[in-house]
């Protein structure tokens, strides 16, 4: 099965490709190149958000790929995010992605994280901190008032599947309880040394897809913000790699996709991408699935405390 085929049906049976291309931290020119060189390689699923603040980008490519014929709006998927700031202004939010996309509707629109924080203007993606310099929270807004105009979206015909991201068990549960239209994915950081089995299992129990980020465990990019520690040098992976003549990233996502869950690794590099979406001729073997399972850290390498002044995890 090829990187373009492989795909999860959803809990509403829309389908979704279970490899996609993350856009953090692109720019301008670079967005461009990047879409293009992803889609002549096969990948139909792109991860946008918009506090990347880069959908401007990313719709121009999209159009110009639409106008070329190079792939139609139909065959790829798109994804994009609710800020923190927009909880209480869900639709114009999701209409001023859909704007710079320039898209009709969206594949899937996920709230980012699970809190509001102090609204700052549609598309602004503000994460306004109070006067002692911490995450200002907005406790006037509900993640369940949130769902609720999340909902809303779908039955407009501006969105065709909805979810959550950076949810734990408790909030997932939570979600599951008071929703309308249940999650169809929640996006949450896992890789080899945070595996996050119980979450992952509870999510797939429920029939909420799960979606990788970080998939790699950040490697160069997280280190570099963050300070965290790459699964890409652990020894068990650099032997498996051996052992099925791949690198160590194609190992972590292959264990991702073999765990049932969606990846969504980024880079720029046309050689990184041509690598990242090239796992789907060879199978992990049960006994090195167990060997990865046994090198888990617990070790989230995706923190945003550095820039909101409060750990959001605790």
């Amino acid at each position: 099965m090829s990187g373009a085929a492989a795909a999860i049906t959803l809990n509403n049976g829309h389908k979704m490709p279970i490899i996609g291309l993350g856009v953090w931290r692109m720019e301008g020119q670079e967005v461009r190149d990047l879409i293009f060189n992803a889609l002549h390689m096969g990948y139909r699923h792109f991860d946008c958000a918009a506090d990347y603040k880069n959908e401007k980008e990313v719709g121009q490519a999209l159009a110009e790929a639409f106008q070329q014929g190079l792939v139609k709006r139909e065959d790829i998927f798109i994804t994009t995010k609710l800020w923190n700031s927009d909880h209480g202004h869900v639709l114009e939010a999701c209409k001023d992605s859909l704007k710079k996309l320039q898209l009709e509707y969206l594949d899937l629109y996920l709230v980012h994280f699970p809190i509001a924080t102090r609204h700052t203007g549609v598309g602004t993606t503000d994460s306004a901190l109070d006067e002692d310099g911490v995450l200002d929270i907005d406790t006037t807004v509900s993640l369940e008032e949130t769902w609720h105009a999340m909902e809303d979206l779908v039955s407009a015909g501006l969105v065709r599947s909805i979810g959550i991201s950076n949810y734990d068990i408790f909030l997932t549960r939570d979600s599951l309880a008071y929703s309308k239209i249940e999650p169809a994915v929640n996006q949450i950081e896992t890789h080899p040394y945070f595996q996050r089995e119980s979450l992952v299992k509870f999510c797939q129990k429920h029939k909420i897809a799960v979606t990788a980020h970080t998939p790699l465990g950040g490697a160069a990019a997280n280190i570099e913000w963050f300070g965290s520690v790459s699964c890409l040098e652990d020894p068990c992976l650099l032997n498996l790699a051996k052992k099925y003549k791949k690198t160590a990233a194609q190992i972590a996502l292959r264990w991702g996709i073999q765990r049932n869950t969606i990846v969504i690794p980024k880079s720029s590099k046309v050689e990184r991408l041509k690598e990242n979406i090239d796992v789907f001729d060879f199978e992990l073997s049960k006994e090195d699935m167990e060997a990865i399972k046994c090198i888990d850290r617990r070790l989230r390498t995706n923190n945003p405390e550095k820039f909101w002044g409060i750990h959001l995890f605790d």
